[in-house]
């Protein structure tokens, strides 16, 4: 529309500041407001529209920023009080890529301590409300994101996500996104004091949670831009070669001991038989184990993050967090030194294993969350509710330890709140997510849109 001359870029950004202005006191998503350097951005967006000068992709496009990445001049607290004069002082390459493609800033949106909990919550910003149910969690870590986007705040909220918190969100608000493949987004954070460990290096990734599947695919195109500063950025074409038809899906519901809640079962079902509908060879089959994986997030990825992020947590951290980075130890067998070398020389064996089987069965459907969705303080009602909810979330924190891409699509609600479905693929072939993605969105509906008729009065 901006680019036909049908709305400018200031009708596009006052429109969305002003549901921004009307909902998110309640919901508290966007914690930074960035409303009037917006309204700057979008007159100087005019301007070029009418210039004749090329237009990026996201060319008067309102975005959000994860309160936990680089903008330059701005706080990158991550959830923390004493972080909260922590000043970047460069842009981070996400940032970047979207302003690069035109992208307006409208603000920055909730993330809880230290970007590690599966719900939004902390001691500098407060709690974010999942729009569909005050009492549930948005998900987390970037619970601020999927409740700007479930609530119309623009069509482009980036967030991150190390052991889920791209697809816990976007799962509990009922929205679309992409776990990239290693290496497909760049990252770096200018403001950072140290690195991160290896595994954190490895398992963690930029993305962005969106209400539909086309908007997921447009903004991981830009996120993907190249930066020196990140090595582990790869250039890969982001549209790979064309396979053969039908594309072969391997189905699994394989629960591991776990409980897994009916409903979710059959939004699995629902979601094959979409697929089968739409040309692909849907099999049920037996695919590598996902709990070996996941074990290794916490019994290896876990030790790395205690020694890294634990004594900051201790520190300046509530009670709360603190907590809970006790229980994340004991739901892990943590290891010692040996144990991290060893557990690295494994995840290669173990990505192997997944890898060969994708090259057969190029994508799997799979749960995301075993369970439906939590109330936004179950993990701080003790071990056993961190525990619950951690061994329902098997199929998040694997496919983080694998290095695998992974979408989350909605697929309806389970016991009255949203649900999704996942789809893990082979490396690099984001694109083919997105495909099956779109298929299974074509089918099931934008559920965000029961959300706004029933805002409306009118469901």
């Amino acid at each position: 529309m901006i680019r036909a001359r049908e709305v400018s870029c200031v009708d596009v950004t006052e429109s969305v500041l002003e549901r921004i202005a009307r909902h998110n006191g309640r919901i508290n998503a966007i914690v930074v407001d960035g409303g009037e350097e917006a309204l700057r951005a979008a007159e100087q967006k005019d301007r070029e529209t009418g210039s004749g000068a090329d237009l990026g992709p996201l060319h008067g496009v309102p975005v959000t920023i994860k309160e936990n990445i680089d903008v330059a001049g701005q706080a990158t607290p991550n959830g923390l009080p004493a972080y909260a004069d922590v000043i970047a002082p460069d842009h981070s390459p996400v940032t970047r890529n979207l302003l690069n493609a035109g992208a307006i800033i409208v603000g920055r949106t909730n993330t809880p301590e230290l970007s590690m909990r599966a719900t939004t919550d902390n001691p500098l910003r407060g709690r974010t409300l999942n729009p569909w149910d005050e009492e549930a969690s948005p998900g987390g870590s970037s619970g601020g994101a999927s409740a700007a986007a479930a609530m119309g705040f623009g069509p482009i909220h980036h967030g991150n996500d190390i052991g889920g918190s791209l697809r816990f969100p976007s799962f509990a608000c009922g929205l679309a996104t992409v776990k990239p493949t290693l290496g497909r987004v760049p990252a770096y954070n200018p403001s950072a004091t140290a690195e991160r460990g290896l595994l954190a290096q490895l398992s963690s990734v930029q993305g962005a949670i969106c209400r539909e599947v086309r908007d997921v695919r447009l903004a991981t195109r830009v996120l993907a831009g190249s930066d020196p500063r990140d090595p582990w950025w790869v250039p890969v074409p982001f549209d790979g070669p064309a396979l053969a038809p039908p594309i072969k899906v391997a189905v699994t519901c394989e629960a591991h001991g776990y409980p897994i809640n009916p409903q979710i079962v059959a939004g699995i079902e629902r979601a094959a038989d979409v697929l089968s509908d739409a040309g692909y060879a849907v099999e049920c089959v037996e695919s590598p184990s996902i709990m070996k994986a996941a074990q290794a997030w916490f019994d290896v990825l876990g030790s790395e993050i205690a020694h890294f992020l634990g004594p900051i947590a201790r520190e300046h951290g509530s009670g709360t967090i603190r907590t809970l980075f006790e229980h994340y130890q004991r739901v892990g067998k943590p290891v010692d030194a040996g144990g991290y070398r060893q557990g690295i020389a494994d995840r290669t064996a173990l990505t192997r294993e997944w890898c060969v089987f994708l090259d057969d069965y190029p994508l799997v459907l799979c749960p995301f969350l075993m369970r439906s969705m939590y109330s936004w303080d179950h993990d701080a009602q003790g071990f056993e509710q961190v525990k619950d909810l951690f061994t329902s979330a098997i199929y998040s924190t694997g496919v983080n330890y694998l290095s695998l891409p992974a979408g989350v699509v909605p697929i309806g609600f389970a016991d009255g709140l949203p649900a999704g479905v996942q789809i893990v693929g082979r490396r690099y072939r984001e694109d083919l997510i997105l495909d099956a993605m779109e298929a299974i969105e074509a089918s099931v509906g934008i559920l965000t849109h029961t959300l706004w008729e029933r805002e409306a009065g009118t469901a």
